[in-house]
């Protein structure tokens, strides 16, 4: 079932989703149904699985020079989504990033989801990599996540690269992108953004899931500003607690957002980790709760691992 069905279905409920990582290579599966187990019992209608790009290392080689070899720490996320299915009978939604892929490959992993019985994905553009200063485009392959939208629009028309291909069956994919309450750290101001955002949207994007954020005014606002634009569909916001002290310098250093005054000077208070948990834990139940009186469509929480952290959550909040 798609994205835009379950939310369109919905009624009054506010539905509960989530965020999962695939395992670093060399680790089980089992590690993602240990963190989804828990947190069946809120019947999430989805769940997004993220894709991460290759990263680039140097190993000495016997003559003493240095060779770079490209490697993917986190594969699998097209196994893991037919996994989930598998298992829980629940939709998976494959992240789709154009960093490190051509569109030929890009091609190929649609049609192999859609082999799969998979017809959603979440359509990006992806950052760039640690060794580089900014995001690089693959030789062949997209710039921008509207790129991304375009290609999947035409797959579901039944136009692949190859025009020689005959009676080809189109892909039928319910298709996501990303929205940022504060701004894409690349657009030079939110009008930009919001510019390009209703471009993804009017070339085919059914929803939008946003950023992660701690302030529910800037969803409010950036909903409100949405609407002006003229973009009419659903927009889930993205949430995720605060687990340690030191998150506090390290997200908005790495997602480009803020941390309100009140949670900051929270979290400064706390000896330690476990007293920052309960700090964040008690200030995303708030944001839930209110968000739902507001009567957002889904929450989609961001796992990051902490399964136990979100299953405490859910059960304040449904």
């Amino acid at each position: 079932m798609k994205v835009s069905e379950h939310l369109a279905n919905r009624g009054d409920k506010t539905l509960f989703s989530i965020e999962i990582i695939p395992p670093l290579k060399g680790k089980s599966i089992q590690s993602i149904f240990d963190s989804i187990d828990p947190l069946m019992e809120f019947n999430p209608p989805f769940i997004d699985v993220t894709y991460h790009r290759e990263e680039y290392e140097y190993k000495k080689r016997e003559n003493g020079l240095l060779e770079k070899i490209s490697i993917r720490k986190r594969p699998g996320t097209v196994g893991i989504c037919a996994a989930i299915i598998n298992r829980y009978k629940t939709d998976a939604v494959p992240h789709i990033i154009c960093g490190g892929f051509n569109k030929e490959e890009t091609e190929n992993a649609l049609i192999d989801l859609a082999f799969l019985g998979i017809d959603n994905v979440l359509l990006l553009r992806g950052d760039a990599i640690k060794s580089e200063p900014h995001f690089s485009v693959e030789p062949g392959g997209h710039a921008y996540a509207i790129d991304l939208v375009k290609q999947v629009v035409n797959l579901n028309k039944g136009v692949y690269i190859d025009e020689d291909l005959v009676k080809v069956q189109p892909t039928d994919f319910c298709i996501g992108v990303a929205g940022y309450p504060e701004k894409h750290f690349e657009a030079p101001n939110m009008r930009s953004d919001l510019r390009y955002l209703k471009m993804k949207v009017d070339a085919g994007a059914e929803y939008i899931v946003s950023q992660m954020f701690f302030d529910n005014g800037k969803y409010f606002e950036f909903v409100e500003k949405c609407r002006e634009a003229g973009i009419g569909v659903p927009i889930i916001p993205g949430l995720k607690p605060l687990t340690s002290k030191r998150q506090v310098a390290l997200l908005p250093k790495t997602f480009h957002i803020d941390i309100p005054d009140e949670l900051e000077s929270e979290m400064e208070k706390c000896k330690d980790n476990e007293c920052a948990r309960e700090v964040g834990r008690e200030w995303c139940i708030a944001q839930s709760k209110e968000l739902m009186k507001y009567g957002v469509p889904c929450l989609h929480y961001y796992t990051m691992g902490n399964s136990d952290v979100i299953r405490r959550i859910a059960k304040a909040v449904y």
